[in-house]
């Protein structure tokens, strides 16, 4: 599923594999469309409505494409990544900086396409 996700966000926002594909290591790239390809996967994966990424959507998604084994504590970081999603409006920020934390907070079970 990941791969479909990324062949299709990859285009959408002329992104190249150099500029994401390491962000399940940590590499963010701080540019606007990094950021805009990290919405387009959250939202292709359900977890954003009226263009704003949503923690029960996230969570959600977790439970629906996720390995169990990674789940609870997949759980646990974004849960206190949270307030991340208050903090801006625009959607590619709000998914960039919340998959960062998410990295920073869970580094081992952090798993982006």
């Amino acid at each position: 599923m990941g791969n479909s996700l990324k062949k299709s966000c990859m285009p959408k926002n002329d992104v190249t594999e150099d500029e994401v594909g390491e962000i399940e290591n940590g590499k963010f790239i701080e540019e606007k469309n990094v950021m805009c390809y990290i919405a387009c996967i959250y939202t292709m994966g359900g977890a954003v409505k009226n263009n704003k990424l949503t923690l029960d959507l996230m969570l959600k998604q977790i439970d629906t494409m996720f390995p169990t084994e990674v789940k609870d504590e997949l759980k646990a970081a974004i849960n206190s990544c949270k307030d991340t999603l208050k903090k801006y409006k625009d959607v590619c920020e709000s998914s960039y900086y919340m998959a960062k934390c998410t990295y920073d907070t869970a580094p081992n079970v952090f798993i982006f396409p």
